[in-house]
């Protein structure tokens, strides 16, 4: 129990909104809209912009569809954010 404490309360970017960044970026990058991004990874756009923001959590089946329709690996969509 102490573990998922500590985990959760480590000030390091949640995955979930690294996932979702990292996501936008990649898809703003190639000037694709989120309803394209959706319809080539089989997924709705809403469930897509959630995704985005961080509100979601992706099983590795849908972050592998959606790193697909965006050209890329998936571990691209899991690498940790430079600091700003």
């Amino acid at each position: 129990m102490a573990l998922v404490l500590t985990i959760a309360s480590h000030p390091a970017m949640d995955v979930r909104v690294r996932v979702g960044l990292n996501a936008s970026e990649l898809r703003r990058s190639k000037g694709l809209t989120q309803e394209e991004v959706a319809h080539r990874a089989a997924v709705n756009q809403t469930y897509l912009s959630d995704i985005e923001r961080g509100k979601r959590n992706p099983s590795l089946l849908v972050l592998d569809r959606i790193a697909q329709a965006l050209a890329a690996d998936p571990v691209d969509l899991l690498r940790k954010r430079s600091p700003s």
